[in-house]
């Protein structure tokens, strides 16, 4: 099959559809592939690296007549109308903002594939485009927010005095808003971050931020990986929290978005009035109407408060180089499943759920919508109902005297010991109890963004162990002897896998040398 690959006509776009890399991949799988010249400068892939990868060089007429074009944007009228009847067109089609380009395109006799409507389940997260590009978008957004700051992200304690880290408020923690509270965590700012979905809570802070508590008993878990529209109830209460928490906020990030429709508006006019002068709101959904009430696609604006609300629409496009390279491989995976044999021969398959959810258009029919898919976290378990017929298990409270009881036993028990041991023994037993409970409130009151490095702080915990029992290990007493060894044993593995998981952790944030 032969695979075309044109230059982006959208005024602003600086990606390709096709990198050099991912085409060598295309071409492993049996395919062709033609891409028009200069497509990839904007990107930084000259027309020589596609030549060397394997693809032809076209001026532009040829690559229309392609079995199969890749895209980044939805084609214009014109360009619907170089696409071979019969041809496959793979790009990010919004099918559900764009009825009248589903039309069209069926009209043509094009099969459409909709790179931007791929179902959320794991199988299908290597060719989900708006992760990628939203993960991108969501760092490009807080770079272009401390651009606009004109203030240091971290805190600072200079001979000159002090100055305090930035604040960052972020809205919605799917893909593009944890991309943006790791950044802005790691360029040293406090971040906060809300979600109506239950199940981001962890998500949040196990980036390193705080997630804002509002009572979300009304809010069920997200059944197709996005955000639900809300009820008027929490609709208001999340208000609310826009409000007081822009207020408080130097950088306030918005990626509310709910597919199909505009973008709800989360930010109102009195909202930003209430942000301090200087403070900025980067709106990653400006494109699709913007999560703001006074964003202007496109624009940068500065309203009479001193507030500045960034409403770009190509985030991803100010890094092409990187989101070409992620675009292309979400294109690479989608290719493979179409190509099951690596033969070069493209099977449709619409029984498949993926396939199916990506496919709007095929044989002069439009497919969108497709039928839903179940995704998302698990429900919390259900308790067991007993079966038909069957009375009710009653459960019976626990008996708070049997702890009591529990107890005095223990400490009658303990007595017992205290009497025939030696003297030291009650030392030894204090320091050991004493530092179950330190240890236990330490690492269990830790954020798991630090779990890492204190491990560090066991081995040595454990050295200490590992010496004393050492010295124990020439004791005349055979069970002192025994427990020593166990001990020496037991605390070595723990110094040895301790570093080993430290060290292999630490190479994964070290750069790469260059070759």
């Amino acid at each position: 099959m032969l695979i075309g690959v044109p230059t982006e006509s959208q005024a602003g776009e600086t990606r390709v559809a096709a990198t050099p890399q991912t085409v060598g991949r295309l071409i492993a799988l049996g395919h062709e592939v033609t891409v028009q010249r200069g497509a990839g400068e904007r990107a930084s892939y000259p027309d020589e690296q596609y030549a060397e990868a394997g693809a032809a060089l076209d001026p532009g007429p040829g690559v229309w007549g392609a079995d199969l074009v890749i895209k980044i944007d939805a084609p214009d009228e014109d360009e619907v109308s170089r696409l071979r009847p019969g041809a496959m067109l793979a790009t990010q089609l919004s099918p559900a903002q764009r009825p009248e380009l589903l039309e069209a395109l069926a009209a043509r006799g094009v099969t459409a594939l909709a790179m931007d409507a791929v179902p959320r389940i794991s199988r299908a997260q290597s060719l989900d485009v708006l992760s990628s590009m939203t993960n991108i978008g969501g760092y490009r957004a807080v770079v272009e927010a401390a651009h606009e700051f004109g203030s240091v992200f971290t805190g600072q304690h200079t001979a000159a005095g002090s100055v305090p880290p930035a604040k960052v408020f972020v809205i919605g923690a799917g893909v593009a808003g944890l991309a943006a509270i790791g950044t802005a965590s790691s360029l040293g700012a406090v971040v906060r971050a809300f979600d109506i979905r239950p199940e981001t809570h962890e998500q949040v802070e196990s980036m390193g931020a705080d997630f804002v508590q509002i009572d979300l008993s009304d809010q069920s878990a997200s059944s197709d990986g996005y955000a639900q529209v809300m009820g008027e109830d929490l609709e208001r209460r999340a208000m609310e929290v826009y409000a007081r928490e822009c207020a408080q906020a130097d950088i306030v990030i918005t990626t509310a978005l709910i597919p199909g429709r505009p973008a709800p508006v989360l930010v109102t006019a009195q909202t930003v009035d209430a942000m301090r002068p200087g403070s900025v709101l980067v709106d990653m959904a400006a494109r699709n109407g913007g999560n703001c009430a006074l964003t202007e696609p496109g624009k940068v604006i500065t309203t009479h408060s001193g507030v500045k609300i960034v409403g770009y629409t190509d985030l991803p496009a100010r890094l092409p180089t990187q989101a070409s390279q992620l675009y292309g491989t979400n294109v690479v995976n989608l290719v493979t499943l179409l190509t099951p044999d690596k033969d070069g021969q493209v099977v449709l398959d619409l029984e498949d759920e993926v396939q199916r959810g990506l496919t709007v258009t095929h044989e002069g029919e439009v497919l969108w919508p497709p039928p839903p898919v179940t995704v998302s976290a698990s429900p919390p378990p259900q308790a067991e109902t007993p079966p038909a017929g069957a009375a009710p298990v009653e459960s019976t409270p626990r008996d708070p005297r049997r702890g009591y009881v529990a107890m005095g036993l223990a400490a009658v028990l303990f007595a017992l010991v205290a009497s025939v041991s030696p003297p030291s023994f009650l030392g030894h037993f204090t320091v050991f109890a004493l530092a179950v409970i330190v240890g236990f409130y330490v690492i269990s009151n830790v954020t798991h963004a630090l779990h890492t490095p204190l491990l560090a702080e066991t081995n040595a915990i454990s050295g200490i162990i590992l010496v004393g029992a050492i010295l124990q290990v020439g004791n005349e007493d055979l069970l002192v002897r025994c427990l020593a060894l166990a001990a020496t044993v037991v605390a070595s593995i723990n110094v040895f896998g301790g570093f080993a998981v430290t060290g292999r952790m630490l190479r994964m944030f070290r750069r790469e040398e260059a070759a």
